[in-house]
């Protein structure tokens, strides 16, 4: 679901958003009720930027959510590509050409992109307590009160709960590498037949090696700091460079998505994909996609867990609708519906003691994951996401170091 922008461009323009429009940002929510809200929503369009290179995920908003928000509500939902690079790239565009109202109203994000968006002051809020949906939420949860550590503070609606891990075909090996010395042995007994993608998925992968360098989650938990980060990081890059000739293309090149290393891996070119979705595997063995013998787990270090959210611009003309469509996302019956891994299987971030009983009925029901891992052994093995200047640092320094760009 989020890529870099330029570090030394952003720092540099973070004093172009720091004049925005007042009237454009604030809806005195104190003197607003929630059917105010409601009626003041309807008739209007809204446009919503987010990853759409899940089929799975473009199923339920297309199928699912637009329709749904347009029936019951009036808003006409318009989703349009882009993640983490291009949703800064466009809010810092418009703020350059002075532009008051945003072509953007909601986007899909977490971590360092939500970093990037409070610091230029581009996320409106906070306003999630106003949400009537919000009731239901596990807000007692870290992982959802924080955003890679940041506290969210009611600038973000929680969507969805996520778990890293990797998949491999079973018939091919039994025993997959779960440490950096296991996946040295790997490449050279399989080589060209690992990659990373150039993504948030991939930098994911290289933040997990780095907590293992570093010993453990434990010593890097925290605020970032730039001396661990200059003791590790350098050691990574030179492993990577050392064993790199034994990846995929001699490692020349790099997919820049998950979804190229998951095709290539359902052709049989890769021995590993990786998700944050752990419906994923489920999801792909059932459209045929992924061979029957695909395994996910978990690495040695454990498995970053984190929450994806649904962010409104600060410039967004269009506020109402779009807290009335974050409040719908979190409805119990979105959550179910975004739960169920025939139509995405996101874990949902509901606290199940908080449902009526007709909605514990309804997530009770729905279809059991086979190939996925279970949920319960995941969360003994979650770590906390890094702080997003770590996620920041990788990206760059991957195309530094490793892709030499």
């Amino acid at each position: 679901m989020k890529l870099l922008y330029s570090i030394t461009i952003f720092f540099a323009l973070l004093t172009c958003f720091s004049c925005n429009d007042e009237k454009q940002k604030n809806i005195d929510l104190n003197a607003t009720t929630w059917p105010q809200i409601e009626a003041k929503a309807k008739s209007a369009s809204l446009t919503m930027m987010m990853f759409q290179g899940d089929k799975k995920v473009n199923r339920y908003m297309q199928e699912y959510v637009v329709p749904t928000v347009k029936k019951r509500f009036g808003i006409t939902l318009t989703t349009v590509p882009g993640q983490g690079k291009e949703i800064v790239n466009n809010l810092m565009s418009e703020k350059e050409a002075g532009k008051q109202t945003s072509e953007i109203d909601l986007v899909w994000i977490n971590g360092e992109t939500f970093f990037q968006m409070r610091q230029i002051d581009a996320l409106y809020g906070p306003y999630t307590d106003k949400l009537p949906n919000s009731k239901y939420v596990d807000y007692d949860n870290p992982i959802i009160k924080y955003d890679f550590q940041q506290e969210v503070a009611g600038y973000e609606t929680p969507w969805g709960e996520s778990f890293y891990y990797l998949i491999y075909d079973s018939t091919k090996f039994s025993n997959p590498p779960v440490s950096m010395q296991d996946f040295e042995r790997h490449w050279k007994n399989r080589p060209g037949r690992f990659t990373l993608s150039n993504d948030f998925s991939g930098m994911t992968l290289l933040k997990t090696w780095l907590v293992e360098l570093a010993g453990g989650m434990a010593n890097l938990d925290g605020p970032f700091d730039e001396a661990k980060y200059k003791n590790y990081a350098p050691q990574l890059w030179a492993w990577l460079n050392q064993h790199k000739k034994y990846f995929w293309k001699e490692g020349e090149t790099f997919p820049s998505s998950i979804t190229n290393v998951a095709q290539m891996f359902s052709n049989g070119e890769l021995d590993f994909t990786m998700s944050f979705n752990d419906a994923e595997i489920d999801n792909k063995v059932g459209e045929g996609l992924f061979p029957r013998s695909s395994k996910a787990y978990i690495l040695k270090t454990g498995s970053i867990h984190n929450t994806h959210y649904v962010g409104i611009t600060a410039n967004s003309a269009n506020k109402e609708a779009a807290m009335v469509v974050c409040n719908f996302l979190i409805s119990p019956e979105a959550q179910a519906k975004k739960n169920d891994i025939t139509l995405w299987g996101s874990r949902t971030v509901l606290a199940y003691d908080k449902l009526e009983k007709q909605w514990q009925d309804s997530f009770n029901a729905l279809p059991k994951r086979k190939y996925g891992l279970d949920a319960g052994a995941i969360r003994s093995r979650a770590i906390k996401e890094l702080a997003p200047e770590y996620m920041l640092r990788v990206f760059d320094d991957f195309r530094k170091e490793i892709i030499n760009e």
